[in-house]
């Protein structure tokens, strides 16, 4: 990898990941944080055992987690940072040069912390890591869904991460608003008609100093796959 140039991609697979990897081979990642994808571990499938040789994974089903998957050059390092009793979140060393938090938001069978709860709770305990650190996955999340009452939305998590000087990386290049994403990332039940902007990457404004592109995915081409869209970031 280019010490000076990264792509990173975020993508909800919706599964069965063992035979949806390889569409994503001609984006030539550094990094791949993926959702909802099995545990190469305990996988029977050779070719994907030998396809995932740099990889981090965590989850309770062995078919349905996130992982983390990196060319085989670059160095990962799990962290172990307490995760506060949350779900689902990798944190590794990249190069031993800067922190990347892999996000899955799940409902974790919480009755009050479900989704961007998740996140919140996580951040209590491990913002003071995340002060130079790449924060990348399926929030399951957007500001839309705020409740007045709540002290945990989309928006104070968004503002707890600018008060660290993290930020939205499409939100800025795109120079649009929380909410008002003209891209959407995930289409409920593949519908069209329902699309929402629920997948980020946030980092460090100390840490890039340019974004060279932000792509998303065709919706004609990648829901064949999943009902979300990958998002692919180059720094």
């Amino acid at each position: 990898m280019n010490i000076d140039q990264m792509t990173i991609v975020t993508w909800n697979c919706n599964g069965a990941f063992r035979k949806k990897y390889a569409e994503l081979a001609f984006l030539n990642a550094d990094i791949m944080v993926i959702q909802e994808c099995e545990n190469p571990e305990t996988s029977i499938d050779k070719a994907y055992k030998e396809w995932a040789v740099n990889y981090l994974w965590t989850g309770d089903n062995k078919n349905k987690g996130l992982g983390i998957f990196c060319k085989k050059e670059i160095s990962l390092v799990r962290n172990n940072w307490e995760d506060n009793k949350t779900k689902y979140f990798i944190s590794a060393r990249i190069n031993d040069r800067f922190n990347l938090l892999a996000v899955w938001n799940h409902h974790a069978q919480s009755p009050n912390f479900k989704y961007i709860g998740q996140l919140w709770k996580y951040l209590q305990v491990n913002k003071i890591h995340l002060k130079e650190a790449i924060i990348a996955g399926d929030f399951n999340s957007n500001t839309i869904w705020d409740e007045w009452d709540r002290w945990w939305n989309h928006t104070d998590v968004v503002r707890e991460l600018d008060d660290i000087g993290i930020r939205s990386l499409y939100h800025e290049y795109f120079n649009e608003r929380q909410g008002k994403e003209s891209n959407p990332t995930f289409f409920l039940q593949r519908n069209q008609s329902k699309a929402y902007h629920i997948d980020y990457v946030f980092a460090s404004t100390k840490m890039f100093t340019e974004v060279r592109s932000i792509v998303i995915g065709n919706s004609s081409k990648w829901l064949k796959f999943s009902d979300h869209l990958p998002m692919i970031i180059s720094l």
